[in-house]
């Protein structure tokens, strides 16, 4: 996989570039003055990050899959350490599938009923292969949504969900908690080694 170098990412004119972020020269990006990516961001091959009025926001230590996609006029976001599994897809907006409007962006607007909301993934939320989630949705700290799931309501922090619609299987463990502070002691004694 080729990583676009420092000087391309700089020309993307991202709202907000932190370091060490590796995006797939095979990755899509459209609104990236609307896209806020932290630390040690990576982003992989043929992934769309489609960035409305909201926005789309990367904490830090955040990895995308292959063939994930971002997509909708509400804010999309991703705390630290979140990450998604290939062809995940999260939509910030949806159209009505009722059949009392009509579909797809080339219709004008006062022909649809475009539902937009933010999607929010916390802290260490982990997202299988092929989940999908939709609008309003936030999804709690430390949990885990499993393969080929449908996110349509808020998840609880520290639990695993899978299903169609996602439903509550298992508490998860608090132990990537512990680990994460172990990791960034030990991120903060190498940066201080090297200085």
């Amino acid at each position: 996989m080729a990583y676009l170098d420092e000087t391309t990412l700089e020309t993307l004119n991202f709202k907000s570039l932190g370091l060490n972020v590796k995006i797939s020269d095979k990755a899509s990006i459209y609104g990236s003055e609307r896209i806020s990516l932290g630390n040690n961001v990576r982003i992989d091959d043929f992934c769309i990050l489609s960035a409305g009025d909201g926005g789309i926001e990367l904490g830090n230590y955040i990895h995308i899959a292959a063939y994930c996609s971002l997509i909708g006029k509400a804010l999309i976001k991703m705390e630290d350490f979140s990450g998604l599994s290939s062809k995940v897809a999260i939509y910030s907006s949806s159209d009505d599938y009722s059949g009392n409007f009509l579909t797809n962006p080339t219709v004008p607007q006062q022909f649809t009923n475009v539902v937009n909301g933010p999607v929010i993934l916390r802290k260490h939320v982990i997202i299988g292969v092929f989940a999908c989630i939709l609008p309003n949705v936030e999804i709690g700290a430390g949990s885990a949504v499993g393969s080929y799931s449908l996110v349509t309501k808020n998840i609880e922090p520290g639990v695993i969900v899978s299903g169609v619609p996602a439903r509550f299987l298992k508490k998860r463990s608090g132990k990537i908690f512990e680990l994460e502070q172990a990791f960034l002691q030990s991120e903060n004694l190498h940066t201080q080694h090297i200085l």
